[in-house]
């Protein structure tokens, strides 16, 4: 079985001391739960579109069904392509896009509502 390497130093002489893993450099302590925590932290911070495909800043995207748009009688149609969008891993509200929308300006969009282009 291979040890991950250390978390605060990176290096790859750790050892198990019980249920902990040690770092013989830097003396740092952790566990490996701590470490699997931080392996499943790091996948959920990849943003995907409706389909799976991983997404990044720079991407262009394509509406997948009819938005209203809310507080105004606008409806962004499918098919809709939005250019160099921003992706926001830490939105609260689930709009984890920032773009442009052809024909509607300035828009935030969930993932979920958007295939990559």
């Amino acid at each position: 079985m291979s040890l991950p390497n250390c978390p605060k130093c990176d290096a790859e002489y750790t050892y198990e001391d019980g249920a902990l893993l040690v770092c013989p450099m830097c003396a740092h302590e952790w566990t490996a739960a701590e470490t699997d925590a931080a392996q499943a932290e790091d996948q959920d911070a990849v943003i995907r579109d409706a389909v799976g495909n991983e997404l990044q800043d720079g991407d262009a995207v394509t509406v997948i069904k009819d938005l209203k748009v809310k507080g105004s009688s606008i409806v962004i149609k499918v098919g809709t392509k939005a250019k160099s969008i921003r992706l926001l891993p830490d939105a609260t509200d689930g709009h984890d896009i920032d773009c442009k929308l052809d024909g509607y300006g300035p828009m935030k969009l969930k993932s979920s509502v958007v295939k990559k282009a």
